[in-house]
């Protein structure tokens, strides 16, 4: 397939910014080509679409599809497998959100209550102790909020952030 301007440039800074994130670059890229084109893919096609290797195409699917990125399908007719991704960016947010937070947020909070239980806690200073409890505390609101945040439908989610920007401004005597 050929890509557009527009499709390329996208599809290169998403791969940049995938980058930025901790993400591969091919894996960016392989999910923002099937963002933007909207349809199920094969992995050749992707292939030769990106100038990837086959192999790496691979690799990069089996990671997208570990973090419910991608969703397999079929094609009627063809027994090759077919890739795409869900088309609503309120959705993918929410699953990237949903991912990072188990993979990421929730063994730190883990790992800080387990310190604070562990027989050498109060052997450390009262300010370290202080600062584990305050970040496990922190961790623990800013993770209820998400969890909350991440119950409310695409609709809703959008609402709330609208608020709370308008609540912000208003806070701040923006007028």
């Amino acid at each position: 397939m050929e890509l557009t301007d527009t499709a390329r440039r996208f599809i290169v800074h998403w791969g940049e910014m995938g980058s930025n994130w901790g993400v591969n670059r091919s894996v960016s890229q392989i999910h923002a080509l099937l963002y933007f084109h909207g349809r199920p893919l094969h992995a050749e096609e992707i292939s030769e679409t990106l100038s990837v290797a086959r192999s790496n195409v691979s690799t990069s699917l089996k990671e997208l599809l570990n973090w419910n990125l991608v969703r397999s399908t079929h094609v009627l007719g063809d027994r090759r497998d077919y890739f795409e991704t869900s088309l609503d960016v309120w959705e993918l947010f929410r699953t990237i959100v949903r991912e990072r937070k188990e993979r990421e947020f929730d063994p730190t909070v883990r790992l800080l209550k387990e310190l604070q239980v562990q027989p050498g806690f109060e052997q450390e200073s009262a300010d370290a102790q202080d600062r584990v409890r305050e970040t496990l505390r922190f961790m623990e609101t800013l993770g209820l909020w998400s969890d909350e945040m991440l119950r409310l439908s695409p609709t809703t989610l959008e609402k709330v952030l609208k608020l709370g920007a308008s609540v912000q401004r208003f806070v701040r005597g923006d007028s």
